[in-house]
């Protein structure tokens, strides 16, 4: 951090080196969210893996990366980011390759479960990086810009890179993409980038760890099993179990003189408002892009991999909005572009909620790719604002809460959203007469439903099938898309009211009003730096 009315250092040659060191990672992980996706029907006959083994290599992974930021975050500002980012770059690489030849279905759980304890290391720590290499706003700006960019960018070439590699090779191929970058990230790593960490960082509380899981994975299982099954009691036991260690979790943190984690940094005004307008925007993106894969291969036809590529356009519109952002960031208040692109969100969102029946689907490609390139400054600023305005020696754990709103977000918005949709498809759902009790009921429960009782008719009663269920699905898009529209047009007003007094980055802030003393949080820290 800069102090006040101080010149900030500008980054040289090997600060941007090691910004395209610390992308190989992001890259990494991007890439990993969706190969196995692509790999998981060949796997599961090779394998032979039954349905539950399929659920747990898939979802495992993500459970334990979410799981484990906050812990990892902390870890990282106490033992060094680079030293965790090596760690665990090192872990990956090797994870990759166990997962590539893992014999049996059994050992690649293992190996994915692992992966995701691995994965968990390298955002906190590659974030927290980033905010201590570059200390002019502008530079910071364009470097997180850069960073969303190039997951973005990962998200895109994934399924593509993956697509190939299977086309040609097993399905273990496709674990192995990230395996030498990796590697390039262990070797370049602690030549190039400085280490960061805290001088004073006290006892790391185990029961904190332990508590901070028994409250992040419940509720993410609970979560995704409702957004799946509906209203089951292992769900709603499961996030009962949570909410308590949640808790229990918070008010261990208000009493312990080196928290895990320190929930100053919600109160703190800046990084408090961010974070619910990244939450909020994750949650939407998460629920749209459900009702978009499900429409797509349900009302289109499509495949997994033919429905993830049609949503290319928007990531590539993402990436690009990721290098804008900053620029127009460096003249206009970040609080203005962010709430700007929140506003033409929420007016894009207009389109899916008039959106026709049976509409064109282009209409619903270019409405999203307009969303994401709109809502990227809420991710390419929010992330930078987030990080800089928590002291040094907490970047770590400030990075690792922007990345679980993302992950948080995502998933909360696939349940929440999806259950609302899924309640307007059955409160609608007008099925022709005729139909057998059982056809009639697995119709009225969902589209998937409705498709597959479709199939089992004759044309002229599938067709009418398929109408009536293509009708409700839409009102279900409806109803969820006037709800982006109302809470993107909230939280744009939020974000504009709280974060005026962030001045365009480059700009000197002006002094700080007396009720704003949480600010005070950004200034100056004792963080050890070692630049060798």
């Amino acid at each position: 951090m800069t102090a006040a009315g101080a010149t900030p250092t500008k980054a040289g040659r090997r600060e941007w080196f090691g910004l395209a060191v610390l992308a190989l990672p992001t890259f990494v992980v991007a890439i990993d969210l969706f190969v196995l996706l692509l790999a998981l029907p060949t796997l599961t006959k090779s394998l032979g893996a039954g349905s539950v083994q399929q659920l747990w290599v898939t979802d495992i992974y993500g459970f334990l990366l979410a799981g484990l930021l906050v812990t990892m975050g902390t870890v990282g500002d106490r033992i060094g980011r680079r030293k965790l980012l090596i760690i665990g770059g090192a872990a990956f690489a090797v994870l990759s390759v166990l997962c590539a030849y893992a014999p049996t279905i059994e050992l690649l759980i293992v190996a994915r479960a692992l992966l995701g304890i691995a994965g968990a290391t390298l955002m906190p720590s590659t974030l927290a990086l980033i905010g201590g290499l570059f200390q002019d706003p502008k530079q910071q700006a364009t470097a997180f810009g850069i960073w969303g960019g190039t997951f973005t960018l990962g998200a895109v070439f994934g399924p593509v890179l993956g697509g190939l590699l299977l086309a040609h090779f097993w399905w273990g191929s496709v674990f192995l993409i990230g395996a030498p970058l990796m590697l390039a990230l262990v070797i370049l790593g602690p030549r190039v980038l400085p280490e960061f960490k805290n001088p004073h960082p006290g006892k790391l509380d185990f029961t904190s760890v332990v508590f901070s899981l028994l409250a992040l994975l419940p509720i993410i299982y609970g979560i995704k099993q409702l957004a799946k099954d509906g209203w089951q009691v292992l769900p709603i036991v499961s996030l009962v179990v949570g909410l308590v260690f949640g808790y229990l979790f918070v008010r261990r943190q208000k009493r312990l003189e080196s928290p895990l984690l320190d929930l100053s940094l919600f109160t703190h005004k800046t990084i408090g408002t961010t974070l619910l307008n990244q939450l909020s925007y994750s949650t939407m993106g998460g629920g749209i892009m459900l009702l978009l894969m499900l429409y797509f291969q349900l009302v289109q036809g499509l495949s997994t991999v033919q429905a993830g590529l049609v949503l290319v356009p928007a990531m590539i519109a993402g990436a690009i909005g990721f290098q804008v952002a900053p620029k127009l960031a460096y003249k206009i208040r970040p609080a203005y572009v962010i709430a700007g692109g929140i506003f033409l969100a929420a007016l894009t969102y207009v389109i899916f909620a008039v959106f026709p029946p049976h509409g064109s689907s282009t209409l619903l490609i270019v409405g999203f790719a307009l969303i994401s390139f709109f809502g990227s400054p809420t991710v390419a600023l929010g992330t930078n604002l987030v990080v800089t305005s928590a002291p040094m020696e907490k970047m770590g754990s400030a990075g690792s809460l922007a990345q679980l709103s993302n992950e948080f977000g995502g998933t909360l918005g696939i349940a929440v959203l999806g259950t609302v949709a899924t309640a307007v498809y059955r409160n609608t759902v007008a099925l022709p007469a005729g139909l057998s009790a059982g056809n009639a009921a697995s119709a009225h429960d969902s589209l998937a439903g409705a498709v597959t009782t479709a199939a089992k008719l004759p044309a002229g009663a599938a067709k009418s099938v398929l109408n009536a269920a293509s009708d409700a699905f839409t009102s279900g898009l409806h109803a969820v898309a006037t709800i982006g529209v109302i809470l993107f047009v909230v939280m744009a007003v939020f974000v504009a009211t709280r974060l005026r007094h962030v001045p365009p980055f480059g700009s000197v802030a002006p002094p700080q009003a007396p009720e704003a003393a949480p600010e005070a949080a950004s200034a100056p820290s004792e963080a050890v730096v070692d630049v060798d």
